[in-house]
C-alpha cells in the first residue's frame, strides 16, 4: 500500500496533546503525524504533564518488559492509570496497546493491568515480526475509527499481540496466520496494534478522529 500525507490540518492546535516519551518508539513519526492533522503535541517524560493534558498518546516498539521498566523508572505508571481512570481520551499505539494488558509472555512480565488479558507471541511457524501492510476489520463503531472503510490497510511491526479476556471491546481484527486483536476501544480508551503514523492518509484519519474525540471530551 502506498503511503501519503494528504490530510488537511484540523482545528486541534489549542488542544494539549501529550505524547509519552519513555525511550521506546519513534516519537518523531507520531509527533509529525499529529502536526499534519493540526495538533501541536507535547513530547514529554514528565509525569506532571499528564495532569494538564486534554489527551494522551502512548506509542512504543520493542520489548514489553523493558518498556514497563522505563515507565516505572520515570514514575509514569500511576499517572497513566489515573489519566485513563479519570475518563480522559487515551490512545495506545503498537506496544502502547500491549502494555495495557495484565501480563506479557515476553519474560512473563507484568504490564499496566488496565485491560484484563495477556500479551502472547505470534504462533510458531509464522515469520516474525509481522511486518508490513495488512487489513483491519473494524467491529465497533467508535468515534476514533469513524469513516475508516472496511478492510482498510495499516502498517504493522510486531512479534506479540494483545489477547483481551473480554472480546466485546475488540474494535478491530487482523489475520496473520490467525485472527488477532489489532484495535481496542472502551469508552475513552483506544489502542491499535498497527502504526497509524506509518499508514499514510488512512492512518492520519485515525489521528484526526482521535483529536476530534479529544475536542468533544474537552467541551
Amino acid at each position: 500500500m502506498p503511503a501519503g500525507n494528504g490530510v488537511a490540518p484540523g482545528p486541534a492546535a489549542d488542544l494539549r496533546i501529550v505524547v509519552i516519551d519513555y525511550q521506546s518508539g519513534n516519537l518523531r513519526s507520531v509527533a509529525k503525524a499529529l502536526e499534519a492533522v493540526g495538533a501541536h503535541p507535547v513530547v514529554t517524560e514528565n509525569p506532571s504533564d499528564l495532569d494538564a493534558a486534554d489527551a494522551v498518546i502512548l506509542p512504543g516498539v520493542g520489548s514489553g518488559p523493558a518498556a514497563m521498566q522505563a515507565l516505572e523508572s520515570r514514575n509514569l505508571v500511576a499517572p497513566v492509570k489515573k489519566f485513563i481512570a479519570d475518563g480522559r481520551p487515551f490512545l495506545g499505539v503498537c506496544l502502547g496497546l500491549q502494555l495495557l494488558l495484565d501480563r506479557t509472555e515476553e519474560g512473563d512480565a507484568p504490564c499496566l493491568g488496565i485491560v484484563p488479558g495477556r500479551v502472547k507471541r505470534l504462533p510458531a511457524g509464522l515469520k516474525v515480526p509481522h511486518m508490513g501492510w495488512n487489513s483491519v476489520e473494524f467491529n465497533i463503531n467508535h468515534p476514533v475509527f469513524q469513516g475508516i472503510p472496511p478492510s482498510s490497510h495499516f502498517y504493522f511491526v510486531h512479534s506479540y499481540y494483545a489477547s483481551p479476556d473480554d472480546g466485546s471491546n475488540v474494535a478491530g481484527t487482523t489475520t496473520y496466520g490467525m485472527p488477532f486483536c489489532s484495535a481496542y476501544a472502551r469508552d475513552n480508551l483506544v489502542a491499535t496494534q498497527f502504526h497509524p503514523e506509518k499508514s499514510g492518509v488512512i492512518g492520519l484519519q485515525v489521528y484526526r478522529n482521535f483529536l476530534q474525540f479529544a475536542r468533544q471530551a474537552a467541551c
